[in-house]
């Protein structure tokens, strides 16, 4: 097995040996959490799946990390450390693209995604570098005004799949911001998968199940495609 070097800590579960055209997971935790989190649905997801659960930069405190800092106005409005953000985002767009290159796993067949502030940095990848992945995968998150300039051409995006789901009575961050990010993209040439759950902030077995089904079928349509034309070119 490949020994990663990559900029971030992280925790992997590898794909069985042998499997055909593997896939790579990148996930990332929200605020105040660690590589811990997320690594815990790793039995769950598809063993063609590579699973990487990367650590957020900055610590906050043992075991606790962020990928930047940020802070609630008494109007509601939140403000973020700019430098961090772009920071980060800086050193995940280096860590998806080393391990993909280390792994051997073309862009097309690369998801990275996140729960909450590791959402947050998923959607802004995907929307600023598509060209390191296939699909973003956003569970209860939001969108950063601040990435918006920054998004890639059209052209760039053509193709790209996004899975995002959010929970109705999530009181951390309100159900209207993974609205707002459906009507955001609905312009754009991805395609979004956009669900809803009667859950608060946190991810169900329902909402993973459905994640999960997503995933399914977006590594089956590519095997499928890539087995077909496989066959044409005979």
């Amino acid at each position: 097995m490949t020994t990663l070097q990559l900029p971030l800590q992280f925790l992997e579960q590898p794909t069985a040996a042998g499997t055909r055209d593997p896939w790579l997971l990148v996930l990332m935790h929200g605020v105040g959490s660690n590589e811990q989190d997320l690594f815990s649905l790793a039995p769950q997801i598809p063993d063609r799946f590579h699973v990487l659960s990367l650590r957020a930069p900055f610590r906050m405190g043992p075991g606790s990390h962020a990928w930047f800092d940020f802070s609630i106005e008494p109007s509601g409005e939140r403000t973020i450390n700019e430098e961090q953000e772009a920071q980060s985002r800086a050193l995940v767009a280096q860590a998806v693209e080393s391990a993909a290159e280390q792994l051997g796993i073309p862009p097309e067949r690369v998801v990275v995604g996140g729960f909450s502030q590791g959402g947050i940095m998923a959607l802004s990848l995907l929307l600023t570098r598509p060209a390191l992945m296939h699909a973003g995968l956003v569970w209860h998150s939001r969108l950063l005004p601040q990435v918006v300039p920054l998004t890639a051409p059209a052209d760039a995006l053509r193709g790209k799949q996004l899975w995002l789901s959010h929970g109705t009575h999530d009181n951390v961050i309100p159900l209207a911001n993974a609205q707002a990010i459906a009507h955001h993209m609905a312009p754009l040439p991805v395609t979004v998968t956009y669900r809803e759950f009667p859950s608060a902030h946190e991810i169900r077995p329902s909402e993973l199940a459905a994640t999960v089904a997503w995933l399914e079928s977006l590594s089956t349509t590519c095997l499928l495609y890539t087995s077909d034309a496989a066959d044409d070119s005979l």
